[in-house]
């Protein structure tokens, strides 16, 4: 799985002109499953997520993760970061997982960040969606698990 995570103050989500989900202070998680990911993978991105020191301790520094902190998450679907653009300008998705078992996985994480004891907030997958955000730092963390 591949994801792109932001620090943020706040974040949401929303489909046809309606909020469907929305936090506070934690983490946006753009999400994507690739061919080949199973459940075993979303555990793993989960745990590492859950476990980024991307948070300020109290002299500043990037120390502290979402688990310490008690953070939020929102969770977004988006296929287009496994967009391969090698062979020119059109971006290729063939390395994303086949929209069913993107489906699956995205449910799958979304329920294993949750386990770990995060409020998950979340988009809807395959919709056309508009996010807002306010990047705490900036700071944007890539994951490829």
């Amino acid at each position: 799985m591949r994801a792109l995570v932001q620090r943020v103050t706040e974040a949401s989500v929303r489909v046809d002109g309606t909020v469907i989900g929305e936090i506070g202070h934690g983490v946006l998680i753009l999400v994507c499953a690739m061919q080949g990911d199973g459940p075993d993978v979303s555990a793993k991105l989960a745990a590492k997520i859950s476990k980024l020191r991307i948070f300020k301790d109290d002299a500043g520094r990037m120390n502290r993760s979402l688990l310490d902190t008690g953070g939020a998450a929102l969770v977004v679907s988006q296929f287009t970061l496994a967009a391969d653009t090698s062979r020119g300008n059109r971006p290729g998705f063939s390395a994303a997982a086949p929209p069913e078992e993107g489906a699956a996985l995205y449910e799958t994480f979304k329920a294993d960040m949750a386990s770990l004891g995060i409020e998950v907030a979340s988009g809807q997958f395959g919709a056309d969606m508009a996010v807002a955000l306010i990047n705490d730092g900036p700071v944007t963390i890539w994951l490829d698990i």
